[in-house]
């Protein structure tokens, strides 16, 4: 049976996923990097990376997943829309190898990508979107990708199998958060949580 995933999405401890404004000069808003530099020292990441804790729990993120959602704000900056040139922050080769689906409300035609990425822009529900993902993903598991929102709206819905949050030691302030709307959320999952030398907390939550 497929699952519902989400990985490595990192957060501070007032609960923001990204901080603001977004641009394309700063994907992550007065946050910069500093939610992800845990992920960089990691083998994953980067071959000559730690093989420790975070590595453990980051490599997880490929493993078995057929097609990704992401929300508008992850592929680009603000008004992206209007540059049709515009095919996301990655390159040519974004680091998706699947089918991807976008969540806008000004969807453009499917750009496939090298190494087996392919982008279609939908404007559709959490429910109607992972409908399209789970047709693509050919009986592998969907990815919910981000940003926050699109993470939170799919939280929201009860389509979410299995989350991988990192606590990051670090409070941003403003942004945008994961836990807004979401009281009692614990209710329907076994969490566990595993403290790492990097100072981050890997919080996994498994639907019960």
């Amino acid at each position: 049976m497929s699952l519902t995933r989400i990985h490595n999405l990192s957060i501070s401890l007032d609960g923001f996923a990204t901080g603001e404004p977004q641009s394309e000069e700063a994907p992550f808003g007065h946050a910069g990097e500093r939610l992800h530099q845990w992920m960089f020292a990691t083998r994953f990441w980067d071959s000559g990376g730690s093989a420790g804790v975070d590595d453990a729990f980051a490599e997880r993120h490929e493993r078995g997943i057929g097609a990704e959602i992401m929300g508008a704000n992850k592929f680009g900056p603000p008004g992206w829309q209007d540059d049709a040139s515009w095919q996301g922050w990655w390159g040519p080769s974004p680091p998706f190898h699947t089918p991807t689906f976008v969540l806008t409300h000004r969807p453009r035609p499917p750009v496939e990508m090298e190494g087996g990425t392919t982008f279609h822009f939908l404007d559709a529900s959490p429910a109607e979107a992972l409908e399209a993902a789970g047709a693509a993903a050919d009986s592998q598991d969907v990815r919910i990708g981000g940003g926050a929102s699109v993470v939170r709206d799919f939280l929201a819905a009860g389509l979410v199998d299995h989350m991988h949050l990192v606590q990051v030691p670090i409070v941003l302030g403003r942004g945008v958060r994961i836990w807004d709307g979401l009281e009692a959320l614990e209710e329907d999952y076994d969490i566990e949580a595993v403290s790492s030398p990097s100072g981050v907390t890997h919080l996994t939550f498994t639907r019960g």
